[in-house]
């Protein structure tokens, strides 16, 4: 006898838990989760929403369960915190209807605990609106290690504007193949300064007109911008070095260079499968970027380098809560050896960008400055704001592209991304 599907509550109980306790990215418990395919659509986007509403705002969430216990619950009672975490999610963020909200967690809770999660959630019932919106929210929902590195990057202000900016939704951003008026007419979507469209989000993304036909590709406006720098890449070869999922491949390959992406593994099938939907041609390889060398250097290279990406809080609540500033310094060590391999794979005269999606210094000016100290062939050639929709502010002192997920606050905010290009003498 089979047995039935797991409920969207009990899903997300689990991906909470993956997340928090296992220190799983999201995305990767996801896949991993054979239950949430055996639901329904609706449920499957609910138990996603309570997941990532969870996770954005778990520094209040977490404040609101402390104000109503007198003793915080022992380490061992992770089950029941999650389940307290998730109902606190549903009565004060989602507006799930209290009875709804307490049951569900009451059901998942274990045994011994179920009096107090019931009690919990009743009194927040009541009064948890209204002690949320006395919070400071920014402050609260980012954890200190993250609030003190973007002070000290950025300024209080800029770091407060960032983390408020991660409490929102994100919206679904789209890079189309041509006529972007026609299809943001299609898609009920706005046309953004920077270029692409951009719709709310709502609904299976496969299910919109477009998409089976390969019209345009789902994007954010900011992961647009660093392959657009190249320039004039028409019928040229270009290297895009840790290429999946292969938006900048689809781009690259959209304005007719002969592209060459290079990944590994699974990495590289996705790609290969989103280059099929969308009708584009690349030469895929599945190599080491660190360790690969092409058979000539290139005239263009682009290096969308692995990062911890701090820039994409705002689509990936997890990231705060499974990253940690440790990671920061190990990323920046594989950067590092990533970007001397992509210089040494450019012909003279050439472009290579560099870009990540994270906040952090050390992994986006600090690492070309190493290199280019190193290289003294390599030189910055700066970016204007013409090149990123006439928008100064996403181009930092130095000449490079610097977005930050409080700018195009009008528009909904942008990932946050860091990207230099270079040009080799001679």
């Amino acid at each position: 006898m089979s047995r039935p599907p797991p409920s969207a509550r009990a899903v997300a109980l689990d991906l909470i838990g993956a997340v928090l306790d296992d220190r799983r990215l999201l995305d990767e418990a996801v896949a991993g989760h054979a239950g949430l395919a055996a639901l329904a659509g609706r449920d499957r986007a609910f138990a996603r929403l309570l997941t990532a509403t969870t996770l954005r705002r778990l520094g209040q969430i977490d404040a609101l369960i402390a104000h109503c216990l007198e003793r915080p619950l022992p380490r061992s009672a992770a089950a029941a915190r999650h389940a307290l975490r998730l109902g606190v999610s549903q009565l004060v963020f989602i507006g799930t209807p209290p009875h709804a909200a307490v049951d569900g967690a009451v059901t998942s809770a274990p045994a011994k605990f179920k009096g107090l999660v019931n009690a919990v959630l009743r009194r927040l019932a009541r009064e948890g609106p209204g002690l949320a919106a006395a919070q400071d929210a920014a402050r609260l929902d980012t954890p200190d290690w993250l609030w003190q590195r973007w002070c000290a990057t950025y300024g209080s202000a800029t770091a407060r504007a960032i983390a408020e900016a991660h409490l929102a939704e994100p919206s679904l951003d789209i890079t189309v193949k041509g006529d972007p008026g026609a299809w943001a007419e299609r898609l009920a979507a706005t046309p953004l300064p920077t270029g692409g469209l951009r719709r709310a989000l709502g609904g299976a993304v496969s299910e919109l007109e477009g998409y089976d036909d390969g019209a345009w590709w789902v994007q954010d406006a900011a992961a647009a911008l660093p392959a657009r720098l190249l320039g004039d890449v028409a019928g040229a070869t270009v290297l895009d070095l840790c290429a999946a999922p292969g938006g900048k491949t689809a781009q690259l390959a959209q304005a007719g260079a002969r592209v060459v992406a290079v990944d590994r593994g699974r990495r590289l099938e996705r790609l290969a499968a989103n280059l099929a939907r969308l009708g584009l041609a690349a030469e895929l390889l599945d190599a080491d970027v660190a360790s690969w060398r092409p058979a000539a250097p290139a005239p263009f290279v682009l290096l969308d380098a692995p990062c911890t990406a701090t820039g994409t809080i705002r689509r990936h609540p997890d990231v705060p809560h499974v990253k940690t500033a440790a990671d920061i310094g190990r990323m920046a060590a594989v950067q590092e050896r990533l970007l001397a391999a992509a210089a040494a794979m450019l012909a003279p005269g050439g472009t290579l960008v560099y870009c990540v999606c994270s906040l952090e210094p050390e992994e986006g000016p600090e690492r070309i400055a190493a290199l280019t100290a190193n290289a003294p062939d390599l030189v910055r050639a700066p970016v204007g704001p013409g090149e990123v929709g006439g928008r100064a502010e996403l181009v930092n002192d130095a000449g490079d592209l610097r977005t930050l997920p409080c700018h195009l606050a009008r528009f909904g905010g942008l990932d946050g991304f860091y990207a230099a290009r270079l040009r080799r003498t001679g």
